[in-house]
C-alpha cells in the first residue's frame, strides 16, 4: 500500500501523462487538415462500434455483478463476525445485489430459471453465515455442518448454470468449488486477525469471479444464442 507521499506523486505523474497526452493530441489536430481529422473520427466510430455490443454488455454486466458480488459478501461476514452494527445494511446490499443476478439471469432463461438461480443463490450466502458464526464461536461442527452445506450448493448451481449454458457440469463446479474455497479463505483469516490475508483473499475472490466464472458464462451464454447478442 502506498503511503501519502507516494500517492501524492503518483496523482502527479498521472496528471502530467494526461497534460502531454492532451498537449500532443490538440498538436496534432491542429496540425492536420480536415480530411485526416475526418478519418481519425470515423476510426475512433468504429472502434466505439467494435466495443458497444450486446455481448460485450453482457460480459461487462456479469462481471460488475459478480465483483459486487465478492465485495457485499466479504463485508457482510467480516461485519457479521465482528458483531457490527453495519451487518444488516450489508446483508441487505448483498441481497439486493442476488436479485440483480438472478434478473440477469431471467433475462436469458426466463422467470423461473432466475427464480431458481435466486434460491440456490441466497442459500450460499446463508451458509456462509451460518460458517461465520461458527467460526466466531469456536464451534467446529457447525463449521462442518456449514462446509457441507456449502458443497451441496456447488452441485446445486452447477447442475443449474451447466444445464443453462451448456457448459459441462464439472467444469462449472470446480469453477465455483475454487470460487466457495476463496470466500472461505477471506473469512478464516479475518478471524484468525490477518486481515492483510483476508483482503487478498477477497482479491483473488475478485479477480477468479470475474476472469474465470463471469468471462466463462457470458462466452457461453453468448455461443448458445448468438441471435440475441447480435448488433
Amino acid at each position: 500500500m502506498p503511503n501519502s507521499n507516494e500517492s501524492g506523486m503518483v496523482k502527479v505523474v498521472a496528471a502530467g501523462a494526461i497534460a502531454l497526452v492532451i498537449g500532443v493530441a490538440g498538436g496534432y489536430m491542429i496540425a492536420n487538415n480536415k480530411s485526416s481529422g475526418e478519418t481519425s473520427k470515423n476510426s475512433t466510430a468504429s472502434s466505439s462500434v467494435a466495443t458497444d455490443t450486446k455481448a460485450a454488455n453482457l460480459r461487462v454486466a456479469l462481471n460488475s455483478l459478480e465483483a459486487q458480488h465478492v465485495d457485499l459478501a466479504s463485508a457482510a461476514t467480516r461485519a457479521g463476525f465482528d458483531g457490527s452494527p453495519m451487518f444488516k445494511a450489508s446483508a441487505g446490499a448483498l441481497d439486493k445485489n442476488s436479485v440483480a443476478l438472478s434478473e440477469a439471469v431471467a433475462s436469458v432463461y426466463g422467470k423461473e430459471a432466475g427464480d431458481k438461480f435466486l434460491e440456490i443463490w441466497r442459500s450460499h450466502i446463508t451458509f456462509f453465515v451460518d460458517y461465520t458464526v461458527a467460526a466466531k464461536a469456536g464451534d467446529k461442527a457447525g463449521m462442518d455442518k456449514a462446509v457441507a452445506n456449502l458443497n451441496g450448493y456447488v452441485t446445486a448451481i452447477s447442475d443449474l448454470l451447466g444445464g443453462a449454458t451448456g457448459l459441462p457440469t464439472e467444469a462449472v463446479a470446480a469453477l465455483v468449488t475454487e470460487h466457495v474455497g476463496l470466500l472461505k479463505k477471506a473469512v478464516d483469516t479475518h478471524g484468525a486477525g490477518d486481515y492483510e490475508a483476508s483482503y487478498a483473499a477477497q482479491q483473488e475472490a475478485r479477480d477468479q469471479i470475474t476472469s474465470k466464472i463471469a468471462d466463462t458464462l457470458a462466452g457461453a451464454i453468448v455461443k448458445q444464442s448468438p441471435d440475441k447478442f447480435s448488433n
